[in-house]
């Protein structure tokens, strides 16, 4: 297999500009690209927001007897559920609300992607 010679590079070097400094580092070398928007996180966790929010008002309507009392079986069951889906999805809800709004300490990065 024939070796590629050094001197056969076409691609030509070119110093950067120094900084004030004379440091031979860039500005821009230290800045952090704009965080990409979770979408499909967000869009999941207010489904969990929503459906969570739901069964907790059916279960607390069949707790109270708004709703015939033939369905009161499924009382604790749906409050559990509802609280298993409504805690994280408001969670992460509230953390795209602060990162979109630009509160100090909350970043989209801070939503688990699912890719």
């Amino acid at each position: 297999m024939p070796r590629k010679l050094v001197d056969k590079i076409s691609s030509k070097y070119k110093r950067l500009h120094n900084t004030v400094a004379g440091d031979g580092f860039v500005d821009i070398q230290f800045e952090k690209p704009p965080p990409k928007v979770p979408y499909r996180a967000i869009l999941l966790a207010t489904g969990l927001f929503v459906v969570g929010s739901v069964l907790i008002i059916v279960g607390s309507l069949l707790l109270t007897g708004y709703i015939n009392a033939q369905y009161s079986d499924r009382t604790w069951p749906l409050l559990l559920l509802g609280s298993l889906m409504f805690i994280p999805g408001v969670y992460h809800v509230r953390i795209a609300y602060y990162a979109y709004k630009g509160y100090d300490g909350y970043s989209y990065e801070d939503i688990p992607e699912f890719d």
